[in-house]
């Protein structure tokens, strides 16, 4: 029986002359990879072939035994236009989707992490969008969601309070010990990297945001929040995101 899902598409590959492989993050179904045949011919169901970051609804097939399925329709419901247009807002937005890709596997339901990158994108879209602090969010929150994000209020060897730390050689972070860490004890540390006030601080911040990216950091804490969430995000992964040397500076 064909599943109808709520969808935006993660990855694109072309597959033959007039086909793609297309993988989507659903909201019911989790990422599911399916084969659009005849997709890239214009007068095809979804009006041509798909790009990045469509979202719609989509009639799909999802073979039991975890073969790829069959894309049977797809109608565009959301349009992310104004990220196009604009190359900074668009490789952030590739950027949360290869960060989605990576950390969820195929076919696990994830509604939260849907919700957040739709409401994400969405955002992103607005003229008035602080990208920086979008992105701080949308890592911060996925990374929470994946389980990975760590321990980033106490230290995570001598567990005091970071504002209560060794303020004289400043904090630490290390993502093979799982969070941050305080100056006495990053000093002692073999993996680390070393982590400015600000963007403690901005981590802070994040714990109490609300919204879709509602965010109000300044320009600092934003700038060393991405930084420091990029690097554990990589670290985790076991490999640099391909998109961060266009988003991370």
């Amino acid at each position: 029986m064909p599943l109808h899902e709520q969808a935006i598409c993660i990855r694109t590959t072309d597959y033959s002359e007039t086909s793609q492989v297309l993988r989507f993050l659903t909201r019911g179904s989790g990422i599911v990879s399916v084969l659009a045949k005849g997709s890239k011919r214009p007068k095809s169901k979804s009006g041509g072939p798909l790009d990045l970051l469509s979202e719609g609804q989509m009639v799909f097939s999802q073979p039991p035994s975890g073969a790829m399925g069959t894309l049977f329709e797809f109608t565009e419901t959301v349009s992310h236009l104004p990220l196009r247009a604009d190359a900074g807002r668009l490789d952030t937005a590739l950027y949360m989707i290869e960060l989605v890709g990576l950390l969820l596997g195929e076919g696990d339901p994830h509604p939260e992490a849907f919700d957040l990158l739709h409401n994400a994108l969405v955002r992103l879209g607005d003229d008035d969008a602080p990208l920086g602090a979008v992105l701080a969010y949308f890592q911060w929150r996925m990374l929470r969601h994946a389980g990975l994000l760590g321990q980033l209020s106490r230290c995570v060897e001598c567990d005091v309070p970071l504002d209560q730390g060794d303020r004289k050689h400043g904090s630490y972070f290390s993502s093979a010990r799982g969070g941050l860490l305080c100056g006495s004890c990053g000093c002692r540390a073999d993996e680390k990297t070393s982590v400015s006030e600000v963007a403690v601080s901005g981590l802070a911040g994040l714990k109490v945001a609300r919204g879709r990216g509602g965010v109000s950091l300044s320009e600092a804490e934003v700038l060393g929040v991405n930084r420091l969430l990029s690097y554990h995000a990589s670290y985790q992964l076991g490999k640099p995101l391909r998109m961060a040397r266009y988003v991370i500076r």
